[in-house]
């Protein structure tokens, strides 16, 4: 099986963030079990998931197949970077932020409610009055109903991203 295209290394370690770097050694370390520098097939499963990536049974198996150095079935530290790495690089923003109003947005109704804001920051471990959170969607309720809508979301936690030449909130709106 030939391999993917992949950046070497270096580049990667150039264009990733001190922080994105970071999040993928953390991920890896927790979930190499062993300490033996490589993730099985399910500490790697458990690991890209942690970076915010869903890859099926079939999709492991075939990075592990694809990058396995010497038939362990396993695959090692460099070989995680360079893939997540590129993930990573690659995310669509977009998706990123549809992913993260999603996790606010449980009951699916497109917008982010009091209840809504209240269990994520119970998840997150804040202990926020309801006057606190409150005050968070009045910040963002341009209507007055009580509720923050994507669009809102979307331009307080994006700040202008760009998506190659067009700007994001352009996609989302011909998306919607």
């Amino acid at each position: 099986m030939s391999r993917r295209p992949i950046r070497p290394t270096t580049q990667l370690k150039k264009e990733l963030l001190e922080e994105q770097k970071q999040e993928i050694r953390e991920a890896f370390n927790l979930f190499d079990m062993n300490n033996d520098g490589y993730l099985d097939y399910h500490e790697l499963k458990v690991a890209i998931r942690a970076l915010g990536f869903d890859y099926n049974k079939q999709e492991v198996l075939d990075l592990i197949h694809e990058f396995d150095r010497d038939d362990r079935n396993q695959l090692h530290y460099e070989d995680f970077f360079k893939i997540m790495g590129e993930k990573i690089i690659n995310r669509d923003p977009l998706e990123e932020i549809k992913r993260a109003f999603k996790l606010f947005d449980d009951d699916n109704t497109g917008k982010i409610s009091l209840r809504n804001l209240r269990r994520v920051a119970k998840e997150l471990g804040e202990n926020l009055t309801d006057e606190e959170l409150r005050a968070m969607i009045d910040e963002f309720d341009l209507d007055n109903d009580g509720e923050s809508k994507f669009m809102l979301f979307v331009l307080v936690f994006s700040q202008v991203i760009y998506s190659g030449k067009e700007l994001i909130t352009n996609k989302i709106v011909d998306s919607q």
